[in-house]
């Protein structure tokens, strides 16, 4: 079974960082999303993809994919550029 490793990045209307330094572990979809005849709705048997594991820290994280045999894929978080502006920049 394969499996996305990422750190959770700053939510872009938040201010503070809460959360950002959890490590989720997502299991990537194995087939595709059918058609519900009855009701019209995308949806498939793979249960696991509703699943969000939440861990303290990487190696946490890669412990528990390494015993249950999982193919991890390790997604960089991508850098944090900050644009420092003043408030009458607003204005020019």
């Amino acid at each position: 079974m394969h499996a996305r490793l990422y750190q959770r990045p700053k939510h872009a209307l938040q201010s503070g960082r809460a959360r950002t330094g959890e490590w989720l572990l997502e299991f990537e979809r194995d087939d595709r999303l059918r058609p519900d005849p009855l009701t019209g709705w995308a949806g498939s048997g793979f249960t696991a993809g509703q699943i969000q594991l939440r861990f303290a820290s990487q190696a946490a994280a890669l412990a528990y994919a390494k015993a249950n045999g999982l193919e991890v894929e390790i997604v960089p978080l991508g850098p944090r550029t900050l644009k420092l502006q003043a408030y009458a920049d607003n204005f020019r």
